[in-house]
């Protein structure tokens, strides 16, 4: 298999709002979510050849979970040599004020 950068990843609001509550519910007092600014994902999505990221779950020198994010080639291999981000901002305490994804 391929990767084109055309893939379907949609998703329903419905879906989104269930599969997010079942995360909290599940794992109460986890981060809920991380947020990354534009400049980061397009600085990642600008390196020639890349067709989309890739989230990996890793876990920071504080011992906390967080997510790092890399370019992939079409032939599915990560761009690790090249732009990749971490340091997103965490979701408690960065969190929205009003949002079907976060509420409960």
């Amino acid at each position: 298999m391929s990767f084109t950068g055309r893939e379907d990843h949609h998703v329903t609001l419905a879906e989104a709002t269930a599969w997010t509550a079942n995360y909290r519910n599940n794992n109460p007092g986890e981060i809920k979510g991380y947020f990354y600014g534009r400049d980061a994902i397009s600085a990642i999505l600008a390196q020639s050849n890349c067709v989309g990221i890739r989230i990996y779950n890793a876990i920071n020198d504080r011992d906390e979970r967080v997510l790092v994010l890399v370019g992939v080639k079409s032939d599915e291999s990560d761009m690790y040599t090249g732009v990749m981000a971490e340091r997103g901002l965490m979701c408690p305490p960065t969190c929205p004020p009003s949002s079907p994804l976060n509420e409960g």
